[in-house]
């Protein structure tokens, strides 16, 4: 389960969608940042980008979601 920050909704990705792609996630890559990228499907297979922040003894928090960028196909592919 994901928690998810009002920035995260910025795009009007539906928290539904969010969590589908958090938890189908095809790509789990963690950032330098302390942020997590995830790269998955919205319910309807339309694939999202999904960054999240870990919280030490919480759920992890979604701060952005979006339509996946073409920038990410690479990370799809596993190069």
């Amino acid at each position: 389960m994901v928690e998810i920050h009002p920035a995260a909704r910025r795009h009007e990705i539906a928290d539904e969608d969010i969590e589908h792609a958090v938890t189908y996630a095809m790509v789990i890559e963690a950032q330098q940042d302390d942020t997590t990228l995830y790269l998955g499907p919205a319910r309807s297979a339309d694939l999202l980008e999904v960054v999240t922040v870990r919280r030490e003894g919480e759920a992890e928090l979604a701060i952005h979601a979006m339509k996946m960028r073409p920038k990410y196909e690479p990370l799809l592919a596993g190069d």
